[in-house]
């Protein structure tokens, strides 16, 4: 080739290279992130034997009526990725999630205020909890050590699971399966506590009764949800959220998951997602259910139901709800993921001198009250003992994740419905809902003025922390949501 020649390409061929790199940097500036999501089920069913707890007193697993899930959820809007992990349990103490969390951040590089982990609250699983709520496990049992790589392994298969997606949110109202069960009565008789005191308001009165007065709080009627589906339509998971404390209706000493579970196969059903590769994956959250549950106290003949009728009743209701909205939903393509974390001092709540002084005489004299009246005071004598050895302050994991214009608050508590409908209210975003139970469980949540009143969720022993905790933690979640909302915009 003549030098002249030559000398006129390798320009030419140099320019040529410079303007296809700085075409594909241009490509590389102005290409979409790519939102994606995954999801997986770890088994989390424990060996026969094991105690079920949810009743005054534990008994041993004798059959698994259904199998127990960790149900996981991943999402992935290109720079930001989120898992949501709801668990079969009455509630887990957060030295197992942060093991659990511990595990996925090894080894995936996600950050632990990433992961939100949470129990349902079926009262037909076998316990992950420790002896008090408010002292920290310094060694787990082998239970805990399964579910923590149980739920690690459930995040991992969900993260290689990714694919490019859509999502979409919403909400509905199922009123018909909520009722506030503390109650304002007319006897005297229906009030006292294992404090030798006299409360206010009643948990779980008698049905039908002439006492009945009002209820002294209201509900939540509303499902909130969130779908994930493929770029073709199928459905890879749904994220669902109802403030109800469970169902039950259990055979004695069978291990289920509760009307959870249910819901998890019905609306897989209904969205046409059954025998799908990689299988979907429903999931039942408990929002805001502390004072909630499904019976309607004020009705004086109530319906027999068999065992595990009312359960999938229920569930059936949730899933047809969710359905019927499900097929209106506007799916986008991407969305902004956020989140954001906290640990919030709280003061451990300890014993008057006047509860000391009614424990001490009850067990120096023989009690001649009734035996409901002595098993009760005799558990409530023993976790008050147990608060001699609580610390001064517990510090408790608060989150807040953002999906787009969607707020989810995380709390570990079993949270008093009024709570939620406030964090609802005075949410930045569009839509908010709060997932209870979530990254620990440190036992029930009352308001300031629930406290007033008393009550079997206000007790100290069902309840252990300072009563303005909700009044703080609401204002810390706010504070949190935001944050997201400002970083977002």
């Amino acid at each position: 080739m003549p030098k002249s020649l030559a000398a006129r390409i390798v320009p030419l061929v140099v320019s040529a290279i410079l303007l296809t790199v700085g075409d594909f940097s241009l490509l590389a500036r102005d290409a979409k992130p790519v939102f994606r999501a995954g999801a997986a089920t770890s088994n989390i069913t424990p060996p026969l034997g094991e105690l079920i707890v949810g009743g005054w007193t534990p008994i041993p697993a004798t059959n698994i009526h259904d199998e127990l899930h960790a149900r996981c959820l991943v999402l992935d809007d290109g720079k930001v990725k989120l898992a949501f992990v709801l668990c079969d349990n009455v509630g887990i103490p957060v030295e197992v999630f942060d093991l659990a969390k511990q595990q996925v951040h090894e080894a995936t590089g996600m950050p632990a205020s990433y992961l939100l982990m949470a129990a349902t609250h079926t009262h037909s699983a076998t316990t992950a909890r420790g002896p008090c709520k408010v002292i920290r496990e310094s060694e787990l049992t082998d239970y805990q050590k399964f579910l923590a790589r149980r739920i690690s392994d459930g995040v991992r298969r969900a993260i290689e699971q990714l694919e490019p997606a859509r999502i979409a949110w919403g909400k509905v109202d199922e009123p018909s399966e909520v009722f506030n069960r503390r109650w304002h009565v007319k006897d005297a008789a229906l009030l006292t506590n294992p404090f030798g005191g006299v409360d206010q308001v009643r948990m779980n009165p008698p049905r039908g009764s002439a006492a009945l007065d009002r209820p002294a709080g209201p509900t939540d009627p509303q499902v909130s949800f969130v779908s994930v589906q493929s770029l073709d339509g199928r459905p890879i998971a749904l994220l669902a959220n109802y403030s109800l404390h469970y169902v039950g209706g259990v055979r004695s000493s069978d291990v289920s998951a509760d009307y959870f579970g249910y819901f998890a196969k019905f609306i897989e059903k209904k969205l046409g997602a059954t025998e799908q590769s990689p299988p979907f994956v429903g999931i039942l959250s408990n929002g805001t259910s502390g004072d909630v549950n499904n019976i309607n106290f004020s009705e004086v003949s109530a319906r027999k139901y068999k065992s595990y009728e009312k359960m999938q009743e229920v569930a059936e209701k949730v899933a047809s709800r969710v359905y019927e909205t499900h097929q209106q939903l506007e799916f986008h393509d991407w969305v902004a993921l956020g989140a954001a974390e906290t640990r919030l001092a709280l003061k451990v709540r300890q014993p008057t001198p006047e509860m000391l002084k009614h424990f001490a005489e009850i067990a120096s004299q023989e009690s001649q009250q009734s035996p409901q009246r002595q098993g009760r005071e005799a558990i409530y004598a023993e976790r008050i003992a147990m608060l001699k050895d609580a610390p001064e302050e517990i510090h408790v994991p608060l989150q807040a994740f953002r999906i787009g214009d969607l707020g989810i608050a995380a709390i570990p508590f079993e949270t008093f419905t009024e709570t939620g409908l406030e964090i609802k209210e005075r949410g930045p975003f569009g839509q908010t809902f709060t997932i209870e139970l979530a990254n620990g469980s440190y036992g029930y949540l009352p308001t300031p003025e629930q406290h007033r009143l008393g009550g079997y969720e206000t007790w100290l022993g069902s309840n252990y922390v300072e009563k303005d905790a909700t009044t703080k933690i609401v204002a810390t979640l706010l504070d949190l949501f935001q944050t997201l909302k400002q970083t977002g915009e």
